[in-house]
């Protein structure tokens, strides 16, 4: 590395670079009004005015508005190339803060010099000092290959401007795998991806083997229409279903809320990173894939899979807790970039009887699984680190996924489980080594979701009791858990690793916790 790039990168504000990437993404909002408006105007004009010179403004207006869904695709092209490139920064800086706390003296081209002796010769260098040096490598590191990958996009993002075409009538069979459906895709000229991009985002938009970056061009672009969806049903909808619709509309405009944040500012405990949208459906209480920061791009992938009560409405909420990780991971190797991801697209039960059955969770199972070998097949840099999460009713989704043919992800983690389906680790595709559990001792999910055996022995023993003591046979964590032994038990062949004496359910994400270390290690590949 020269001493200009040492020199540049000591000086980078990265929060200018994302100031950049919010305007770009303000230019995108003010095309979608745009658009919004030639829609309408279409509409109308064709309403009242037929004939040749109709046919032919019609063709041209249409031709305009496909042009200003072409720039908005681009704008959100620059916003993520932009914004990748300032997080880059961020973490490279991270790093050099890190090598002046060891209190080494860097000179104006980056070397790390040991103090004299007193008699004026150089000294071996500390621990210290070779930790500084190793870190300012690593972040001059970091800067050079995110300045390439700035500069490959924003490359691409320049070939689409010289305008965009209808690309070859094949298409991939709706029974494609993620690999046969990236190949077409990576076979199209950037003009011809642009064109479907602009032209058919609905296609697009929950296309496993479409790189996210393209994908959440798609899905922002059906975002409006899918409040207005919901809006016109709100105009006429009663009782159940104005309530399922009430909440949906919450959600999409919490998600709306999301998308438009600047970084660092995000509504939430999510860090701010830049959002994903990688997939959005309005069946039940609304389905949706959301990764904080380019899975593609990153280092590490942590997808998190949510329980019972998961909805669209709780986004913030259930995406603060994989955001958590990816940036407790990032404190820990800043070196390495982190993408964090909420994997909601299935249909989560809202009710007791309904997460006393397996159904929904085989249900989503082969979702999550095609999903999960859609992100190894966009996946930019082959050395990918993926975990899996799955908390409550989400383990057993999980479980479900990595039995058979498995679930392609290097480590798979079950927090405060109700079972997974399965008695043992060895029933699991992924080797036992890689199979992670942790329940809370003060988790109420190991005696709620206690087997229907085990709970009548507890109710046989509780009736045996003194009145005083009746739910002493209930003081102690189940072994046989509602779906399967307990992963969190040492017979089921889990690594397990440390939990808060207090977190309860929900306490796993905590800030500080034993639990949010070991997941941000699990997702580092470092836990031992």
């Amino acid at each position: 590395m020269t001493s200009a790039v040492y020199a540049r990168l000591r000086v980078t504000e990265p929060s200018r670079w994302h100031a950049v990437a919010l305007a770009w993404r303000r230019w995108a909002e003010l095309a979608g009004r745009l658009a919004a408006d030639l829609t309408a105007d279409l509409a109308r004009i064709a309403a009242v005015w037929s004939g040749a010179a109709a046919s032919a403004a019609l063709a041209r207006a249409a031709a305009l508005r496909r042009h200003v869904v072409l720039f908005r695709v681009l704008c959100w092209q620059a916003d993520q190339a932009t914004s990748e490139f300032a997080t880059s920064m961020a973490r490279a800086r991270q790093l050099l803060s890190r090598a002046v706390a060891h209190g080494v003296t860097i000179d104006d081209e980056g070397n790390v010099h040991p103090p004299t002796s007193a008699s004026g010769t150089p000294r071996a260098p500390s621990t210290s000092e070779i930790s500084a040096a190793s870190e300012i490598s690593a972040a001059l590191t970091v800067a050079a290959r995110a300045d390439e990958r700035a500069a490959e996009r924003l490359e691409r993002i320049e070939a689409a401007t010289q305008g965009s075409a209808a690309p070859p009538g094949d298409r991939p069979a709706c029974t494609a795998s993620p690999a046969e459906v990236h190949r077409w895709w990576t076979g199209l000229t950037t003009a011809e991806q642009q064109w479907l991009l602009a032209t058919e985002p609905s296609w697009l938009a929950s296309l496993d083997g479409v790189p996210a970056a393209d994908r959440d061009a798609a899905n922002r672009l059906l975002l409006e229409e899918r409040r207005a969806d919901v809006d016109r049903a709100l105009a006429t909808a009663t009782g159940a279903e104005r309530d399922r619709l009430r909440g949906l509309r919450r959600g999409l405009d919490a998600l709306a809320d999301r998308l438009a944040a600047a970084e660092g500012d995000s509504a939430g405990d999510d860090g701010g990173a830049r959002a994903y949208l990688l997939r959005l459906d309005l069946r039940e209480e609304g389905r949706t894939v959301v990764a904080l920061g380019d899975p593609d791009r990153a280092d590490n992938v942590v997808t998190h899979v949510p329980g019972m009560t998961a909805d669209l409405a709780s986004l913030t909420g259930e995406l603060s807790r994989a955001a958590r990780v990816a940036a407790r991971a990032t404190e820990l190797s800043p070196a390495a970039s982190t993408s964090a991801m909420l994997w909601l697209d299935y249909d989560a039960p809202d009710f007791v009887d309904e997460a006393a059955s397996p159904r929904r969770a085989e249900a989503g199972a082969p979702a999550l699984r095609r999903f999960m070998e859609g992100l190894r097949t966009t996946q930019e840099s082959p050395a990918a680190h993926h975990t899996l999460i799955g908390h409550s009713y989400g383990s057993l989704v999980v479980g479900r996924a990595a039995t058979g043919a498995g679930v392609a992800a290097d480590e798979v983690v079950f927090v405060g489980s109700p079972g997974v389906g399965v008695d043992s680790a060895r029933d699991l595709s992924t080797p036992a080594g890689h199979v992670w559990s942790a329940t809370a001792h003060d988790d109420v999910i190991q005696y709620a979701a206690s087997s229907a055996g085990t709970m009548f022995r507890r109710l046989e023993l509780a009736a045996a009791i003194p009145i005083s003591i009746p739910f002493l046979g209930f003081e102690r964590p189940s072994d046989d858990l509602w779906f399967g032994r307990n992963p969190s038990d040492p017979s089921f062949g889990a690594r397990g690793f440390p939990t808060s004496p207090d977190g309860g359910h929900l306490g796993y994400w905590d800030r500080n916790s034993p639990s949010l270390d070991a997941l941000a290690s699990i997702t580092l590949g470092t836990a031992r």
